[in-house]
């Protein structure tokens, strides 16, 4: 996932999804944005998308956040791969993950 995620980066004119946080079931793909001002020094992150493995439904859910930092299941067809909700992810046809 990590080298997906990594080899995703491209030239686009938007924030960085590079990084991702592994937990169990579930990967949460980041937002990574570069300082805002030239007295901060840190990069500020920020959750744009969880992939959830679920044993009782389909091999992969894809999540989003809402302003109160809520997750909810984004509807979306049956995934072939990773690669393909990625791709969903990235193309962002709603709106919903990168505004």
């Amino acid at each position: 996932m990590r080298r997906t995620a990594a080899a995703r980066t491209t030239g686009v004119p938007r924030p960085s999804p590079g990084r991702g946080h592994v937990r169990q079931n579930a990967v949460t793909v980041i937002e990574r944005r570069a300082p805002w001002h030239d007295d901060v020094d840190d990069w500020s992150e920020h959750p744009v998308a969880r992939l959830r493995y679920t044993a009782k439904r389909r091999p992969l859910d894809v999540y989003w956040r809402d302003r109160n930092e809520r997750w909810h299941r984004y509807q979306t067809g049956p995934a072939a791969n990773v690669h393909s909700l990625l791709d969903e992810i990235d193309h962002d046809p709603t709106g919903i993950f990168w505004g």
